[in-house]
């Protein structure tokens, strides 16, 4: 059966599971481009990208899949599975940034002026200026900028792919956005004006 654009996730997800190759395809097509920007953003690696990417839709396949539609959406599930992929990319390889000691909870800072604080880099240069400021994020921040900004999803998707509170979600992106400006504002110097600077979804 072909799929309808109007099916669910988890509709798609039904289908699948009964076999429906087709269901199967509509879902990938939907959600692999997300997946592969989550990825590619938390290794710095095309091929890790695409090597994790495909994992995570092939673990709908299999028979202990885990999905639970009452613990939260799919996508939130397929994010947590290519966290825990990358990770372990990560660790066997020995290229993991250490995480921050510093406390999620309580954190201020006079960088994060406005309620919008990426910035609005619409040229190619400032795109690339953004990933590499993402690229050198501690762990837990580069997860939430990639998940909440980069990929817009919701808090709530967050906190269940990082099997972590709302709360927590709030306090590490706080904390990110605020380091991501200070990056991107020494990368492109004191001409940038901070009240400029907002979100973008980058595109890969």
């Amino acid at each position: 059966m072909t799929p309808d654009p109007l099916d669910t996730d988890q509709q798609l997800f039904v289908r699948l599971r009964a076999g429906d190759e087709q269901a199967f395809v509509g879902l990938y097509r939907r959600r692999q481009g997300a997946i592969y920007r989550f990825a590619l953003h938390m290794s710095g690696s095309a091929t890790v990208a695409e090597d994790v990417t495909q994992e995570v839709f092939m673990a709908l396949l299999r028979d202990e899949c885990g999905f639970d539609a009452d613990r939260g959406t799919l996508s939130g599930y397929l994010f947590g599975i290519a966290r825990k992929l990358v990770l372990r990319n990560l660790e066997r390889s020995r290229l993991d940034v250490a995480l921050d000691t510093e406390s999620d909870e309580g954190i201020a800072s006079e960088l994060a002026v406005t309620d919008d604080p990426l910035a609005k880099l619409t040229h190619r240069e400032g795109i690339e200026a953004l990933r590499r400021a993402v690229v050198t994020l501690p762990r837990r921040y580069r997860e939430v900028v990639v998940l909440c900004d980069l990929e817009e999803i919701d808090y709530a998707e967050a906190a269940v792919a990082l099997g972590c509170p709302i709360g927590t979600v709030r306090s590490r992106l706080h904390r990110a956005r605020a380091l991501l400006l200070e990056k991107l504002h020494q990368e492109r110097g004191p001409g940038l004006p901070l009240s400029r600077l907002k979100p973008v979804r980058c595109e890969i």
